[in-house]
């Protein structure tokens, strides 16, 4: 992979003279997929589904094509299995208010990973108060491991719906969804995944995975906001009733009720984000062309180089595996005696854009027994010089005392070349004069290679 000729196809990392390390929160776009979203509206700008007219059908044309193009990128059956919405989030609480509506009643159970994002804990917390139902929480051991007996003990015949990450955006870690499909499937539980991490990141096919939703965000895989999908089964899609009800997502309505329309777009009301789709699919061809085995070994690479380097450096301590490809590009750490935000900053003074707090995931690090972290998540345009470049660190502990040590000795330095009062003796005068000026120098030189340390 040439990254150097990659990162001119991203205008920002071209203009702007920084380091961008936050890239589990968004990516960066390339000018392909700016350039896409822009022919979209100067092109094809009409409103899908709603006009006999040329342009309409061009238009409508354009986002199914954007659906077949997600649909093969995912592996799904067909592309009716792919409802576009604005993100992840949405998604997510598309799934829950569905199958909260068609599954659940008082006394039944939703189990939730303890190490999901709030955007797969939030939905189904508010499931369980509608339905009376309850949330229970699958706990992950301290490097993120969460064994399949686990899963499987905690289920009952009270259980309809579990909820887990694919890959942490906390720790990195994956989780293994395939073998937790299979164990919810032989209880009779439909497995909702958040592929936010995994889906602009690693290979990802639906139906190896067997899983029953799986949610993502396009602005995380180079495309624009506002714009992501919920895989779902269609023989389960079916059976849901909508998320939100209005224009274009009925066949017919009457004074008593409405017929719903066929699915996907049963479950997309109003005008759609046409735009958005066309430049999402234009996102999964520029990484198709990169190639997911390229992207993995570059994202690999660079985290095994950060990781080692960081486990090196004293008081900085990286949440989670203690092998760096366990990591999948995110690496969350704290500094000791050092505020999560404040490493932040001093970062961003070296042009340097990582993610400081709590990362929508207060649970999970509730549960590892700290408030917030400070996080590196990387990409594949992102180079090993960017990694391995020594900017000014966070302050810990130790370097503090080191440098309050270094500033009293150069103090003491200045304090000994000031001049002799004037009611010495001029030989007394002139001796201490030399004693400082002799001893001046190697303090100050001390002084300074103890400031060096820092």
């Amino acid at each position: 992979m040439d990254v150097s000729k990659i990162r001119e196809d991203f205008p920002l990392l071209k203009n702007r003279d920084i380091i961008y390390l936050d890239n589990a929160a968004t990516s960066q776009k390339p000018a392909a997929v700016l350039d896409a979203e822009k022919q979209f509206y100067e092109k094809y700008n009409a409103n899908p589904f709603r006009g006999l007219y040329e342009l309409s059908e061009e238009a409508t044309e354009c986002y199914e094509e954007a659906r077949k193009t997600v649909a093969d990128f995912l592996h799904a059956s067909c592309p009716e299995e792919i409802i576009f919405t604005r993100n992840a989030t949405e998604s997510l609480n598309l799934a829950a208010y569905t199958l909260s509506e068609y599954l659940l009643k008082p006394g039944d159970e939703i189990i939730v990973s303890i190490m999901e994002h709030h955007s797969n804990i939030l939905p189904w917390q508010q499931a369980a108060k509608r339905y009376g139902a309850t949330v229970k929480y699958l706990e992950c051991d301290m490097d993120g491991t969460i064994p399949a007996e686990r899963l499987e003990n905690m289920i009952t015949p009270h259980t309809k719906i579990a909820a887990i990450t694919h890959i942490s955006n906390v720790l990195g870690c994956k989780n293994d969804l395939k073998t937790f499909a299979e164990i919810c499937h032989r209880h009779g539980v439909i497995l909702v995944g958040d592929g936010a991490q995994s889906v602009p990141h690693i290979k990802v096919d639906v139906q190896d995975l067997v899983v029953d939703f799986l949610s993502f965000s396009g602005h995380k895989m180079l495309a624009p906001m506002g714009i992501g999908a919920l895989y779902g089964k269609k023989e389960l899609l079916e059976q849901l009733p909508p998320f939100l009800t209005g224009g274009e997502m009925i066949e017919s309505v009457t004074r008593e009720g409405a017929v719903w329309a066929e699915v996907p777009h049963k479950f997309e009301a109003g005008t759609v984000n046409a735009g958005g789709a066309y430049a999402l699919a234009e996102a999964i061809r520029y990484m198709n062309t990169i190639g997911f085995d390229a992207i993995e070994e570059q994202e690999n690479k660079l985290t095994r180089i950060a990781y080692e380097g960081m486990t090196k450096i004293p008081g900085i301590r990286v949440l989670g595996s203690s092998d760096p490809d366990n990591h999948h590009g995110i690496l969350s750490f704290a500094v000791d005696g050092v505020h999560p935000h404040d490493v932040a900053e001093i970062l961003n003074a070296d042009n340097i854009c990582v993610r400081a707090g709590h990362h929508c995931a207060q649970p999970l690090l509730q549960y590892l027994g700290t408030a917030s972290t400070t996080r590196v998540s990387l990409a594949f345009y992102n180079t090993e010089d960017e990694i391995r470049e020594n900017p000014r660190m966070p302050l810990t502990r130790r370097n503090y005392v080191l440098l309050a040590i270094g500033f009293a000795v150069v103090l003491l330095g200045f304090v000994l070349m000031a001049g002799g009062g004037s009611d010495s003796p001029d030989e007394f005068n002139y001796a201490m004069f030399s004693w400082r000026r002799i001893t001046l120098a190697p303090i100050l030189v001390i002084g300074g290679f103890v400031i060096e340390i820092y």
